[in-house]
């Protein structure tokens, strides 16, 4: 990707890293070895637990991968604001039987010990989401030879990025699935967002840094849309999920193509912060009442998702995806990786071939 990135995969194909399990090593293994670019979600695991994973990665592949981080979020919440939405969701503990989550965990996501554990024993690129590191944190991977990928949804916060000393930064149009990584969710902002082609405009006019696009992408034609719009390289999640490599539930990974689930939303009914899934009841009935709370909401509903998928239960669970979901595909990762590199060289050539006449 402007020469850091491109030398680093074949293709311009990237994985989400998408956390809770998704995003797991045989996943980013198998996208590695295919020539696209892997990546382990390490958000909602220890440091230790990331470790392993990298580790287990290492073992699966010689290929070059990523691992990304959550930056740590700022307790800032209304207390009673959560308090009245734990008394909503009192009937949901019934049903499932099972008691809420403590919303006042600490929301670091142990961000300080892994990024230690990463200048130790680097790998070959770190991205970040919610957030942008200091430059000391930047500079220091720099150092250990780590390409550094920073989350926007903006272009100021671009250009945050870029001052910062990122080595490039991932373009999130509103599109994408799970959860939008904007640096600070504004109450005030309602659940919006800017599209991914006019996304990535804004940002090429506001920073000279490599751009990944993300946010809906679900075939070649995509990527080379993107391309042509100025990205290096496009990152795709929900066109994973119904691998048989991915770590989604089951229900999932069938609900991506279920006729129930039409449609997709931004919602905070499951986390506190505004993310995009399948509209099920759960976003119905308590979406336009969550607070602007993360990781509270997300601390205190992690039991009901739970049970739910327990129970075999898609209504309960957060069915996270982007709005292409109907066009997804249930292949063997590898496949898919190759797949999308023919429909985009197929795409390219199809526009030098109208370019010529």
């Amino acid at each position: 990707m402007s020469l850091a990135l491109t030398d680093l995969c074949r293709y311009p194909i990237v994985q989400a890293p998408m956390a809770g399990g998704v995003s797991r090593p045989e996943l980013a293994a198998a996208v590695s070895e295919a020539g696209g670019l892997g990546f382990l979600a390490a958000g909602y695991k220890t440091a230790d637990g990331m470790y392993n994973e990298v580790k287990q990665l290492r073992r699966m592949t010689g290929g070059v991968f990523g691992v990304n981080l959550f930056m740590p979020q700022p307790l800032v919440a209304d207390p009673s604001a959560v308090e009245v939405y734990r008394e909503q969701l009192a009937g949901e503990a019934s049903w499932y039987e099972t008691p809420l989550g403590d919303p006042d965990s600490s929301g670091d996501d142990g961000y300080e010990a892994k990024v230690a554990i990463l200048l130790e024993d680097p790998v070959p690129v770190v991205s970040f989401t919610f957030g942008c590191p200091t430059r000391e944190v930047l500079d220091a991977f720099a150092a250990a030879g780590t390409f550094t990928v920073v989350t926007v949804t903006s272009a100021q916060e671009a250009r945050n990025a870029k001052w910062a000393g990122a080595g490039a930064v991932c373009v999130q149009g509103t599109e994408a699935g799970g959860h939008q990584s904007t640096h600070r969710d504004d109450p005030q902002g309602g659940l919006a967002g800017t599209g991914l082609l006019a996304l990535i405009a804004e940002v090429r006019e506001a920073v000279q840094l490599p751009v990944v696009a993300t946010g809906g992408l679900m075939r070649g034609s995509q990527i080379m849309a993107v391309l042509a719009a100025g990205a290096d390289a496009a990152q795709l999640g929900t066109a994973f999920l119904p691998c048989p490599e991915s770590g989604a539930h089951p229900l999932h990974k069938q609900a991506l193509t279920n006729p129930l689930f039409v449609t997709t939303a931004l919602t905070r009914a499951f986390s506190g912060r505004p993310a995009r899934g399948l509209v099920n009841r759960f976003v119905r009935e308590h979406g336009p009442y969550a607070p602007s709370a993360y990781p509270q909401v997300h601390q205190l509903t992690s039991g009901l998702r739970k049970a739910a998928a327990k129970t075999g239960d898609a209504q309960g669970m957060a069915l996270w995806a982007g709005q292409g979901h109907r066009m997804a595909r249930e292949l063997p990762a590898g496949e898919l990786v190759s797949l999308l590199a023919a429909e985009t060289e197929a795409a390219r050539a199809a526009v030098s071939v109208r370019s010529a006449r």
